[in-house]
């Protein structure tokens, strides 16, 4: 548990968190394989990577493409609270947008429990999830408000049915979002979005649900790609594609720079800065701006994880993902097969 309390002084949480890159592997006995392996982390944040992988043996790394080959595609980034999607899947969701996605960032809560009254939480989290969605390139951000922490007690089938309304209504070809088979996840936020999530994804290509939907003009659609990221301190969670974001991690940066309220980031360079300027001491990491010492903060001890992630690849900086991929079209597989091997009676 020690490692999830997250300290509130920067210059504390710096001194309590020695750098680390993991220790040496276990002896296991020759009969005995790894099924799952520790991530090496830095120490600097318990809001990053979880401890261990299970990687799959059709793992896939994606990397940049040139020009916009997702050209007219629509993606959703779908996040429980403000600081989800740019803390674990921003450098992807920046990624994907500057191949051609047009990128839409879903809020379910009202980020009450973070700030510093449930009153001011709502209103700065309200401001910093547009700020969040601007240097990510969405297009646009929404928020349906529930309650922080207590999602559990709302109607889930109420948040899926807006989020297939989203889906539909924007046409959302592909989602990113939190693992709904999430290994040891503490959130119980996390765990209520990512189902809705996932079973709005399967419901918005039916002709039967919300018939009201199709009367007011909108069309089904089927959302063909998922990438599920992991948020479980001290779990494992399935891992088949690793993407390469070494050219966007400024776009996330930026984008954690910008959620203010709360999380790791926003802030935490200037203050401590600040602290610091007290002492009489200086970092020189920090530069001489707050400006500068945000970004460098974020970058420098937040992202640090995700370097060492990409490092395991031979990637600057990297993200984790169980993708699914566009099924395959199976009314057609079968019907080749019948065309090729049909005999006359």
């Amino acid at each position: 548990m020690e490692r999830r309390t997250f300290l509130g002084s920067p210059a504390a949480a710096l001194g309590a968190a020695p750098h680390a890159t993991g220790g040496p592997p276990g002896e296991l006995p020759p009969k005995f394989i790894p099924t799952a392996y520790a991530l090496p982390r830095s120490g600097y944040s318990p809001f990053t990577t979880p401890d261990y992988y299970t990687y799959a043996n059709d793992l896939v790394i994606e990397r940049p493409r040139r020009g916009q080959p997702h050209q007219g595609k629509v993606l959703a980034a779908i996040q429980p609270h403000s600081d989800d999607v740019p803390l674990y899947c921003g450098g992807t969701v920046a990624k994907l947008i500057d191949e051609g996605y047009t990128g839409y960032l879903i809020r379910v809560s009202n980020d009450e429990a973070a700030g510093r009254t449930l009153g001011h939480g709502v209103v700065q989290n309200e401001i910093d999830n547009h700020a969040v969605a601007k240097p990510l390139g969405c297009k646009k951000a929404f928020s349906f408000y529930y309650r922080n922490h207590r999602m559990d007690d709302d109607a889930e089938i109420e948040i899926r049915a807006r989020l297939i309304f989203l889906y539909r209504l924007l046409q959302v070809d592909t989602i990113l979002t939190l693992d709904p088979y999430n290994h040891y996840e503490e959130n119980p936020d996390h765990l209520v979005v990512s189902r809705a999530a996932e079973a709005a994804c399967w419901m918005a290509g039916g002709d039967k649900d919300y018939p009201e939907h199709f009367r007011a003009g909108l069309k089904r659609i089927n959302v063909r790609e998922k990438y599920y990221h992991a948020r479980s301190p001290q779990g494992h969670n399935l891992v088949n594609r690793i993407v390469d974001i070494g050219a966007y991690i400024d776009h996330k940066v930026r984008a954690n720079v910008a959620n203010v309220g709360k999380g790791p980031a926003g802030n935490a360079g200037a203050r401590l800065r600040r602290e610091l300027a007290k002492q009489g001491k200086k970092l020189p990491l920090l530069g001489d701006s707050d400006d500068t010492a945000n970004f460098a903060y974020v970058k420098h001890f937040l992202m640090e994880d995700f370097r060492l992630l990409g490092e395991q690849f031979g990637l600057g900086y990297a993200e984790a993902f169980r993708y699914i991929g566009p099924e395959p079209d199976y009314s057609a597989n079968l019907r080749r097969y019948i065309d090729e091997h049909a005999a006359p009676l």
